[in-house]
């Protein structure tokens, strides 16, 4: 049953579209600076996550796995990866703990990149020794935890007993030997939760928002059922991330994803603080319909955008992206100004040195 499901989330990633929610970066504009001094040959992509050096900040994440018919899509994932120099993380490696048949889906990443950055991925509710051994089923160098209540509840077969996730949390942190991300799964983090996760040591947040891949969608798809509207539920993206930023110190990181599109979403959760940031269905999609050669290119191109807005802000790499002024409108100004968050603080930034 779970290899079946893993395959229709492919599925219907690939047929359904984003949303209906909005991921809110229409609700951030950034300030063109007309004195940028800089040159193209300056802009510097390069930045660290959880201690670990990226090339360039977008990396790919979750959403295949345990599955023997998802291994040449996993095997394509790995390869993009290697001829990008990009982080990737696997879906949740549950399924191989439960049935040792669907290992090599997992292991294949390793063995199409062996010198790239990995991110083993699991559930909540997993035990530390089973976190362990997903980290060394493909030599991870850290390990995202995954919480997605609103998916689960909409799965007949999914989890309905979510206690002690926190205590949990705190102790795989102290199991492992790699750097845990806790991700959301398309409904974002508040900051109340987000303190509470770095009280537990994790090392970084994904607030995985809302308006991109939407998986209450894609379990009503599944179920051949009509969602009540008000199910499609969450913290849209821009939102999340501007709520963790307000709480998260110095020692943890901010990684954004859900519903990031184009060069300047990049930018734009940049600005607010991200140290990274994921996609992982745009980058099926290419590879579905192109191959590898066409997430390549899709990639690079993105990257090219990426380097374009930062020259028109007039930063030239992430410390000074996270120092340019942004204005925060409509909605999301609405929610952070009602939630105590100093939106004017924002427009008021200026770089240093």
């Amino acid at each position: 049953m779970r290899q079946s499901r893993k395959l229709d989330h492919i599925h219907y990633a690939l047929t359904l579209g984003d949303g209906p929610s909005a991921s809110r970066f229409a609700d951030i504009s950034l300030i063109h600076n007309c004195l940028p001094d800089l040159s193209w040959q300056q802009i510097d992509l390069s930045t660290t996550v959880c201690g670990l050096e990226l090339v360039h900040p977008v990396f790919i994440n979750a959403i295949t796995g345990g599955a023997k018919d998802v291994m040449k899509t996993n095997a394509m994932l790995a390869e993009l990866a290697q001829q990008s120099r990009i982080a990737m993380a696997v879906g949740s490696q549950f399924a191989a703990l439960e049935d040792p048949a669907v290992l090599d889906s997992y292991r294949i990443v390793r063995q199409y990149n062996p010198d790239g950055i990995l991110f083993a991925n699991l559930g909540a509710h997993v035990t530390p020794e089973q976190a362990k051994q997903a980290v060394a089923m493909i030599e991870a160098d850290a390990l995202q935890i995954h919480i997605n209540t609103a998916q689960e509840i909409l799965m007949a077969e999914g989890d309905r007993d979510f206690r002690g996730y926190l205590h949990n949390v705190a102790a795989i942190v102290d199991a492992v030997e790699v750097p845990v991300i806790v991700k959301e799964v398309g409904c974002g983090i508040a900051r109340e939760q987000a303190r509470l996760l770095v009280a537990a040591g994790v090392r970084a947040i994904d607030v995985g928002g809302a308006g991109g891949t939407n998986f209450q969608a894609i379990e009503a798809a599944r179920s051949q059922r009509k969602l009540e509207e008000e199910l499609y539920w969450g913290i849209p993206t821009a939102i999340s991330a501007l709520e963790v930023a307000s709480v998260l110190p110095a020692s943890t990181d901010l990684i954004v994803s859900g519903g990031v599109r184009s060069g300047l979403d990049v930018v734009k959760a940049m600005t607010i603080g991200a140290a990274a940031v994921g996609i992982a269905t745009p980058l099926i999609k290419k590879l579905y319909k192109g191959g590898v050669a066409a997430a390549v290119l899709w990639l690079e191109e993105l990257l090219q955008s990426v380097r374009q807005y930062m020259l028109l802000c007039g930063a030239q790499n992430r410390c000074e992206l996270r120092q340019t002024p942004l204005i925060i409108s409509g909605y999301s100004r609405e929610w952070l100004q009602a939630r105590g968050i100093d939106t004017a603080a924002y427009a008021q930034r200026e770089k240093h040195g």
